[in-house]
């Protein structure tokens, strides 16, 4: 059983694609170019903002920059509730949390939105720790979430004690792979949930730790 349990959000405790595709077309018509279908723009769910407009869109760094504020114009106060909970999550979570589990969320997204998403879906009261990114591009990456998420968890120490392979009651839950390689780099077992976004074999060829199909898997591997 782990007792201290690091969450994904998108893609892990909701289905955000109707907001996230919806905002990067939204994104691209406002820079003038042609706008994918929905389907196409998946990959964008999981990894940074700027990453995905450059690596996807072949955006150089200031025209990815101005792209993330399109994107936040319609996301600020439409995208984000383009969205909604898995199925048979607050149910899982409040289990956790009579199991006396320690929860937080580890997301890339910038930290404000995630704990609005979580109020507006009645999770956030099942959360110790809420970290995201900040609005400015610092924090993005997952290797630092999960750093900062295990640090507000466990202390200076026990981020030590992670690293080192110590702490073996730790597991960080998500659907793509850089969940997977965050959880590696601070010595955190990995779940990945094959309902999210990733495409076939990443989470296998990422690493992890184990995989589970649906919300019941996923609950009865952290229950033990």
């Amino acid at each position: 059983m782990y007792h201290y349990i690091l969450f994904d959000l998108d893609g892990t405790l909701t289905d955000p694609k109707p907001g996230i595709t919806g905002c990067v077309q939204y994104a691209l018509r406002k820079l003038g170019m042609e706008a994918p279908e929905a389907d196409a723009l998946e990959p964008f769910i999981g990894p940074p903002l700027l990453d995905s407009f450059r690596e996807l869109c072949g955006l150089d760094e200031a025209t990815g920059l101005q792209a993330i504020a399109y994107y936040r114009e319609r996301f600020s106060t439409v995208g984000l509730f383009e969205n909604e909970a898995y199925p048979g999550i607050t149910r899982m979570l409040a289990r956790l949390r009579e199991a006396e589990c320690h929860l937080a969320v580890a997301s890339s997204k910038p930290e404000v939105f995630v704990k609005k998403i979580l109020e507006h879906f009645g999770m956030l009261p099942y959360f110790e720790v809420i970290v995201g990114s900040e609005l400015d591009g610092r924090r993005v990456q997952k290797e630092e979430v999960v750093e900062e998420a295990l640090r507000q968890l466990l202390g200076e120490n026990g981020v030590r004690q992670a690293a080192s392979g110590k702490i073996r009651d730790a597991v960080m839950v998500g659907d793509r792979k850089f969940d997977v390689q965050g959880a590696k780099q601070f010595g955190l077992a990995s779940i990945g949930v094959a309902y999210g976004y990733a495409a076939a074999g990443e989470l296998e060829e990422a690493g992890a730790d184990s995989i589970v199909e649906t919300v019941k898997e996923l609950e009865e591997a952290l229950l033990g």
